[in-house]
């Protein structure tokens, strides 16, 4: 039965409006009020907006400083040489902190742990000079695999006269020189392969990822071996060395040949070597790299000193030891893993002299700690960090400006200077210390890296003027 009209119009009749819960009114299209909540609304959108983006700028940010990683993840060679180099680099660390804590426990003679470096020196320079001819001769994948056997048995002859009752100390310095020298070949050979197992583009990448390697191995190992010797004795921190080079070896079994460049292979003995002194020569930038090293670790490497210190400054014994070393490090990897960065920086010279004067100031601040452990160690990981930074852009100027038939012959030079500065550094430390007092050493020696570094720069300038690109 159909509805009455006047039902259907009273059902459909407008009635009064229902406020909202909380009793207040929509605001009507195109009022004041309206136009009010739309302004509101747009603010509070604009200012998402804005959040949003900055949160995607600080992201951005944090991923320019960020270690690149993607040789790693790219390239496998690359990956097992940098794994297997972690853990064995680890075993090595403990066993320099070891020598340096024997000799000293064994002399009481700042002096003779200084000493070790120049022992280490003088078998180092006759490896280093040889090896470069070598690495470019032969097989690189090889000669790894058989440093690393090598290092092995030097670390197992300072195991075994650490079981003796009373160790002579001489064999220790020719456990560290054997150590030093196989060193000579070992570094140039892991350093020339590297620009043959990442792209061209990604190389000062992987060089910051083997700062990164390498500072967190002078973390662990020094702070393991310190503790290790001072819990278990010298021949527990030697034996874990030992075993340590397996992870290398293992990695050198699963990795490619690398057989050498044919121009290589026609020169050899001591042309080879000549040729590699040869194209310095002329060169000023690339000479330059060699010297800001040279000045940062003669004079402003304080390590040889660590022994010493924990003792008379900082009343402890062999954990101190490490502690101290390992802070250096840790200020390493803190510099290597934000060198995200690096990649953008054009002149690399003048970086390199800011870098090192940063470290040379920190060694002096480190000196005026006056036995405020906590304050030294501040000091040192600001040294660290400025020291990897200064590495990274050494390398690749070296690495991108040398042709690659004498890269292993530059290589062996590099090395030679990188490794071979710290060891005239601690027989430079413990002499001045003999003389007067560690502390003095420690100081003088941050003044004067402070003070050869500026010399540096002005006395070539086309060093702090250098551009990615330029002739070096």
């Amino acid at each position: 039965m159909a509805q009455p009209r006047s039902d259907r119009r009273a059902r459909h009749r407008p009635g009064p409006q229902t406020a909202p819960s909380g009793g207040r009114r929509p605001p009507e299209p195109g009022s004041f009020a309206s136009a009010e909540a739309a302004r509101v609304e747009e603010q509070r959108l604009a200012e998402d907006s804005a959040s949003r983006s900055r949160i995607a700028r600080a992201r951005r940010a944090v991923r320019g400083l960020a270690v690149d990683t993607r040789p790693l993840r790219e390239h496998r060679d690359f990956r097992l040489l940098w794994f297997g180099q972690l853990i064995s680099e680890t075993g090595h660390q403990m066993t320099r902190v070891a020598i340096w804590i024997q000799v000293f426990a064994i002399t009481g003679s700042a002096a003779a742990v200084g000493l070790t470096g120049l022992v280490e020196l003088v078998f180092l320079l006759a490896a280093s000079v040889a090896g470069g001819s070598i690495v470019d001769r032969f097989d690189r994948r090889r000669l790894l695999l058989l440093t690393q056997v090598a290092f092995a048995g030097a670390s197992t002859l300072l195991l075994v006269n650490a079981l003796q009752a009373s160790p002579p100390v001489w064999i220790i310095y020719l456990g560290a020189g054997l150590t030093a020298a196989i060193s000579g070949i070992a570094s140039p050979t892991g350093l020339a392969m590297t620009p043959n197992l990442v792209a061209r583009g990604q190389l000062a990448q992987a060089l910051a990822l083997n700062q990164v390697m390498l500072s967190a191995t002078m973390i662990a190992g020094p702070a393991i071996g310190g503790i290790v010797v001072g819990q278990a004795g010298f021949q527990w921190a030697y034996a874990i060395d030992v075993l340590t080079y397996g992870a290398t070896i293992t990695a050198a079994l699963l990795m490619r040949p690398m057989p050498p460049a044919e121009e290589s292979r026609t020169v050899t003995g001591t042309k080879a070597i000549k040729e590699g002194f040869a194209y310095l020569k002329g060169k000023p930038v690339l000479q330059s790299t060699f010297y800001a090293d040279l000045i940062a670790m003669i004079f402003g490497m304080p390590r040889a000193l660590f022994p010493v210190l924990a003792v008379q400054e900082f009343h402890g014994g062999a954990e101190i030891v490490g502690v101290m070393a390992s802070s250096l490090a840790i200020g390493a990897v803190l510099g290597a893993v934000t060198t995200g960065w690096v990649g953008r920086v054009r002149r690399q010279g003048l970086a390199t002299l800011i870098a090192v004067g940063i470290w040379g100031a920190c060694i002096v601040g480190f000196g005026l700690a006056n036995g405020s452990l906590w304050l030294a160690l501040f000091f040192l990981a600001i040294a660290g960090g400025a020291d990897v930074i200064s590495a990274v852009f050494r390398g690749s100027i070296l690495q991108l400006s040398v042709p690659e038939k004498l890269r292993g012959r530059l290589s062996a030079i590099h090395i030679l200077v990188v490794t071979g500065g710290p060891r005239l550094g601690d027989f430079e430390s413990g002499v001045v210390a003999a003389l007067f007092t560690p502390v003095a050493s420690v100081l003088i020696g941050g003044l004067a890296c402070v003070a050869g570094v500026v010399g540096l720069g002005i006395a070539v300038p086309q060093f702090r003027r250098w551009r990615v690109g330029d002739e070096t």
